[in-house]
């Protein structure tokens, strides 16, 4: 054949064949941790090591209420707090978390309260869940900052697939609370391209031998992360470190001290 015959590739091809390019490299990135990118452990034997990767990688993670109740949303909002103050205080000294809200209802003592203080914390107030997910996208790119945690109800596939490119590429963790928008509305329910999420429930406290309230816990389910199968455990809150634990009673049992031994191993 002719070189000087042969066909030249139209800006229609290069543009597919650059397309193709790009989703060859999102399903490359597979599961969280697995192309080498750092993963923040929880510090929980029992967790981390149902975690693909060992832990969560930068990138889009989001968490919902269980329910529409104020006391799932209260702790859905927790976990996503301590989760940003982890992802800060593995960032070191400098490290920042931008909270993009559409309402003001934060109480910034509960927020210390599960390790996020004041210092670590930059808040953006916009209009809707779109300048929200604006917002975040914008912080991710700018590559500063430890986490975003942004406030939304629906998200669009597109917008979440950006930020979640947007957050891999800044090395950043994106954290949305899916907040509920209608009693009947369930916001997990929608596809997502988030590396993990979650759903967060209250659970009693521990009895204490003497009047008064225990350490909150939480039903925590890890209802979908990429390539790994979900789970689900039984959580004390947060301290002020933002360290999450399994009760005494789960870290007492045969299975715990197993793990931890081959651990220490």
């Amino acid at each position: 054949m002719n070189p000087s015959r042969m066909p030249v590739p139209s800006s229609l091809d290069a543009r597919l064949a650059a397309l193709r390019k790009e989703v060859r490299r999102i399903e490359r990135s597979g599961a969280a941790g697995d192309d080498g990118r750092p993963c923040l452990a929880f510090g929980i034997l029992d967790v981390d090591e149902r975690l693909a990767g060992g832990g969560l990688a930068h990138g889009l993670h989001e968490a919902a209420p269980a329910g529409p109740g104020l006391h799932d949303e209260c702790a859905a909002t927790l976990f996503l707090a301590a989760l940003a103050a982890r992802f800060a205080i593995e960032a070191g000294a400098g490290g920042q978390v931008l909270w993009a809200q559409s309402r003001r209802d934060l109480f910034a003592p509960g927020l210390a309260g599960a390790g996020l203080t004041p210092d670590r914390l930059l808040y953006a107030d916009c209009r809707n869940d779109e300048e929200v997910l604006a917002v975040m996208e914008e912080g991710a790119r700018h590559g500063s900052l430890a986490a975003m945690v942004g406030e939304v109800g629906r998200v669009a596939m597109a917008a979440a697939r950006r930020l979640q490119l947007a957050a891999e590429e800044g090395g950043g963790a994106a954290l949305l609370l899916r907040r509920w928008r209608r009693t009947d509305a369930d916001p997990l329910v929608q596809p997502s391209p988030a590396l993990t999420r979650w759903r967060i429930a209250c659970a009693p406290s521990a009895p204490l031998p003497f009047p008064g309230i225990g350490r909150a816990r939480w039903q925590v389910s890890l209802v979908r992360q990429r390539g790994g199968p979900p789970h689900h455990w039984l959580l004390e809150a947060p301290d002020a470190e933002a360290r999450l634990a399994l009760p005494a009673r789960s870290v007492d049992r045969p299975d715990q001290a197993d793990r931890a031994q081959r651990r220490a191993a």
